[in-house]
């Protein structure tokens, strides 16, 4: 699978959620891309990923 340009393994079958919280990533301050398509966060526990996925996470910079 591809995360933001690089080449990972998937240790297992597993939701985009399970994958983003493994990752660290902070669901609440981030957009996820997957194969081109936005994922709304509604749908990050029964987003099934695959090895063939690219995947892109943007984080939320807040400032002023």
């Amino acid at each position: 699978m591809k995360l933001n340009g690089r080449t990972v393994l998937l240790k297992q079958d597993q939701t985009l959620a399970e994958f983003l919280l493994a990752e660290r990533f902070d669901g609440k301050t981030i957009a996820v891309e997957l194969n081109g398509v936005i994922v709304a966060r509604a749908e990050y526990e029964t987003t099934r990923l695959t090895d063939e996925d690219s995947l892109e996470v943007v984080s939320f910079v807040g400032g002023g």
